[in-house]
């Protein structure tokens, strides 16, 4: 059978193919091929099947280059209205997270100004974040609701979510945060706002294909492990995936809960117990760890990394980019403050925001270079794996490449 040529074919490079159970999966003098949006060929540049030219209609050496997969921010907040700068510097000035949300504060602040925000409004101020994200390697992120907490308002930041993947070419994964906080005008009807949640919009979104995943904030500030579990119940009925933001402030058993479902992944988890650890090796829930909010709120208690691996759960690195705790723009800055922050290793940090990071949105067609993934790729102005971890801050990503196209997306 003759060969169908490959659109492009890379050189000389740095191959981190994160193929495996563990490490980089290096490949020395490697190449890289591929066809429409799917990788063709990974490998030693000597087993290539024929000459360059031969078998691409572009190749080009990228000169011992390091390339890794396109990188997997799997939990954001990234569409909202306004900034909360102001809640940082109260912050500094000695107030606590709680005592800025029990005032009025914190998530209902930027559920005000989302609400109060257009469609074009909202798209305008997030796309350019989306954009710094991809400048830094991203290429697939997941975008929650949870500002809106109406139908109308969660919609439509799922709407705009699914619009900026659209104009950037990349992948956005939705999920739907209605138990994000309780909006003042239930402030008095916390069941019939659980309910309205659980019997009309997960239905209605659900029907409407705008969410691929159902999240809640389990905490004391927010929703009950009982509430959380009246939603994930009804997500369930209704074939949708569940995350969770579980045991950020105390302990739940949030990490035990999502893991009851058979949840994608437990997100935050600084104070979850041995149980939790082992109740999500289990269920092969991957643990989320976000160190942009450990680092915004101060906070002193790690998330038990060793236990995680102790117990074999996997372990994703995202940014947790939102307006009030964690304003993080860049998904490699947040490997590197896992590794400084959470004593995680370079290796872990890179297979956290890819090979991990892929399977807590679900996904099985991307995070590692192989022939028959998605091809996106990403070719640094680096030599070794360890300094996307090592470097604090600056660009790194040299060309971004999703679904096998360049991507130019920024100014």
């Amino acid at each position: 059978m003759p060969h169908k040529r490959w659109d492009n074919l890379l050189l000389d490079c740095t191959l981190a193919t994160l193929a495996g159970d563990a490490g980089y999966g290096l490949i020395e003098d490697g190449a890289i091929g591929w066809r429409d949006s799917v990788i063709a060929f990974v490998g030693p540049q000597r087993e290539l099947p024929g000459e360059p030219a031969t078998i691409a209609a572009s190749h080009a050496s990228v000169r011992g280059a390091l390339v890794t997969p396109g990188l997997i921010d799997c939990h954001t907040h990234l569409v909202f209205g306004d900034n909360r700068a102001n809640e940082f510097e109260m912050r500094l000035n000695g107030e606590s997270y709680e005592a800025i949300a029990r005032a009025g504060g914190g998530i209902l602040s930027s559920v005000r100004a989302t609400r109060a925000a257009s469609d074009d409004e909202l798209f305008d101020a997030s796309l350019p974040r989306a954009r710094a994200l991809l400048r830094d390697g991203v290429t697939t992120l997941e975008i929650k609701s949870g500002y809106g907490l109406n139908l109308d308002a969660e919609t439509r930041m799922l709407r705009v979510a699914r619009r900026i993947g659209d104009a950037l070419g990349i992948t956005v994964r939705t999920t739907l945060l209605g138990l994000h906080a309780l909006p003042p005008e239930y402030a008095d009807r916390r069941a019939e706002y659980v309910d309205m949640v659980c019997d009309e919009w997960l239905p209605r979104i659900a029907e409407a294909k705008l969410a691929d995943a159902v999240d809640a904030f389990c905490e004391g500030i927010a929703f009950t492990p009982d509430e959380v579990r009246r939603c994930f119940e009804r997500a369930r009925e209704l074939g949708l995936p569940i995350k969770l933001h579980a045991d950020q402030l105390s302990d739940l058993g949030g990490a035990a809960l999502v893991a009851a479902f058979s949840g994608l992944s437990a997100d935050h988890l600084e104070c979850t117990d041995e149980a939790g650890v082992a109740a999500m090796a289990r269920a092969n829930t991957v643990a989320v760890l976000l160190p942009g909010s450990f680092y915004a709120l101060r906070e002193t208690r790690l998330p038990p990394v060793a236990a995680f691996r102790e117990h074999g759960v996997p372990m994703a690195v995202a940014t947790d980019l939102n307006p009030g705790t964690s304003p993080l723009l860049s998904l490699r800055l947040a490997m590197s403050m896992a590794c400084t922050l959470f004593r995680m290793t370079p290796v872990e940090a890179l297979r956290g925001a890819t090979v991990n990071a892929a399977r807590a949105l679900g996904l099985h067609d991307r995070g590692v270079l192989a022939a028959g993934q998605r091809a996106d790729v990403v070719i640094w102005n680096a030599r070794q794996p360890a300094e996307l971890a090592y470097w604090i801050g600056g660009l790194l990503a040299h060309r971004v490449i999703a679904g096998g196209r360049e991507q130019r997306s920024w100014p």
